[in-house]
């Protein structure tokens, strides 16, 4: 595994995020921002925050699955939520920990999270990109 999660002694520790990542692999992998498509890129979710954000999540899973990564790679998370206000924190986990329990992961890298005003579609409310390291295979 390339990145070793962290959380350092003067700094507040959360349940949700850990505060520094340290990557020792040999490949960046940077994933375009996921939204609530299934694989037909139909919506998921339309309304619903807690059911856009799993599928966020399950699409990032897929995206890092599919060269060779998974959650254990990832060195930081973005996460854009659209009219984000804090009383959205308890849908937001609630979709974040649907989609671990699915992938029997839990998501924890550093992480941030942005309110905006709008996404590329007007029906979705979240967006996650992700930077993961892995380990150059040998040829």
């Amino acid at each position: 595994m390339a990145i070793t999660l962290v959380d350092p002694d003067g700094l507040p520790k959360t349940d949700s995020y850990r505060q520094v990542s340290v990557a020792t692999g040999s490949k960046l992998v940077f994933l375009a921002g996921q939204v609530s498509w299934d694989a037909e890129g139909v919506t998921v979710g339309e309304g619903d925050l807690a059911a856009q954000v799993e599928q966020c999540y399950l699409n990032v899973a897929t995206a890092l699955a599919g060269v060779g990564a998974s959650f254990d790679d990832v060195a930081k998370l973005t996460v854009y939520v659209v009219d984000w206000t804090p009383d959205k924190m308890p849908l937001f986990g609630e979709g974040v920990a649907r989609a671990a329990a699915k992938l029997g992961v839990t998501p924890v890298p550093p992480g941030t999270l942005v309110g905006v005003a709008a996404l590329d579609v007007p029906e979705h409310l979240v967006e996650v990109e992700a930077t993961a390291v892995i380990e150059e295979k040998s040829r």
